[in-house]
């Protein structure tokens, strides 16, 4: 193992994200798919490129892949194979929401990743089939027929990834997110909205690492109070940068949930108050990677600080 300090969270996260970037660009693809005989329309997998390629902060494959490390498995090869699939799984729903999200019917944004939306660049029927196609790519990445993924395994990850971006997680969440505009909710309420619309999704991406490193029921419980609070602390910092930071630093529109009477942890706690709340779900999670008992959480708590203190 590496020494602590000839360890760097920027040369962790180079290696990692190089070889999502490989898959994700080798998997997003119009080629021929030998059992079929033919592979998927040219001008779809372009919007679905566009949609995920060459943008964003990665951050879900990196839990996938950091609480991987964290568990130290015997790197089987069927392990290895099953963290990537599912570290590009969860980029590939992630990606399919914003897509979704930023349609006229939903937030009507026009820019993302600091550039045009999918649907300002391919047209809301485009967008739309683009979001669903991402959505199906991940599932079969999850599920590989050549014997390369255990099928145990593929069950518990599609549960995992399945329950997150479903009724009960994100799609839900942007379920409440959509009714409550113009609304005034309570810090509960709003803390249930954003751990469904924005939590679920970064809890599942550490729970599918210790999946696939095989972490006993103690550990995996810890490992879902650190997603947990990582998961609220995102959209917290999310919130407080939308109205102190700018949309060049964003790569999306600021200010525009101010604009659109959406209700946030600053519109309901202030922004003093919500940065305190941010670095009190820090201090949670770095409990519960204390409490997991694992030897090397270093990526995890180095993701788990990023969250936080990032400006963008």
């Amino acid at each position: 193992m590496m020494a602590a300090s000839e360890w760097s969270l920027d040369g962790w996260m180079t290696t990692r994200l190089a070889r999502v970037e490989a898959a994700l660009d080798a998997w997003v693809t119009d080629a021929p798919v030998p059992t079929l005989g033919w592979g998927a329309p040219s001008t779809l997998v372009e919007a679905m490129r566009y949609a995920v390629l060459d943008g964003g902060k990665r951050l879900r494959p990196l839990l996938t892949m950091a609480a991987f490390d964290a568990l130290s498995p015997s790197r089987e090869t069927s392990s290895e194979t099953a963290v990537l699939r599912a570290a590009c799984a969860v980029e590939l729903i992630h990606a399919y929401s914003l897509v979704h999200d930023d349609m006229p019917c939903m937030d009507n944004d026009i820019l993302r990743r600091g550039k045009p939306t999918v649907h300002v660049k391919f047209g809301e029927a485009g967008a739309l089939l683009a979001g669903d196609a991402l959505q199906a790519l991940a599932f079969e990445l999850l599920t590989p027929d050549d014997g390369s993924v255990p099928l145990a395994v593929q069950g518990r990850l599609c549960g995992v990834l399945s329950r997150a971006a479903g009724s009960t997680g994100m799609a839900g969440g942007q379920a409440i997110d959509l009714s409550s505009v113009g609304t005034r909710l309570d810090e509960p309420a709003l803390r249930h909205m954003h751990e469904l619309k924005t939590g679920a999704l970064l809890h599942a991406s550490v729970m599918l690492g210790a999946v696939c490193g095989q972490a006993t029921d103690p550990v995996m419980r810890a490992l879902s109070d650190y997603g947990h609070a990582i998961g609220l602390a995102f959209q917290v910092v999310d919130d407080v940068l939308d109205v102190t930071a700018d949309s060049a630093a964003l790569g999306k529109t600021a200010g525009k949930d101010a604009d659109n009477d959406k209700p946030t942890y600053v519109s309901i706690l202030g922004l003093e108050a919500s940065q305190r709340l941010a670095n009190d779900l820090l201090v949670k999670a770095h409990a519960s990677l204390k409490a997991s008992g694992l030897a090397d959480t270093v990526a995890l708590a180095g993701l788990a600080n990023l969250v936080v203190q990032r400006s963008h």
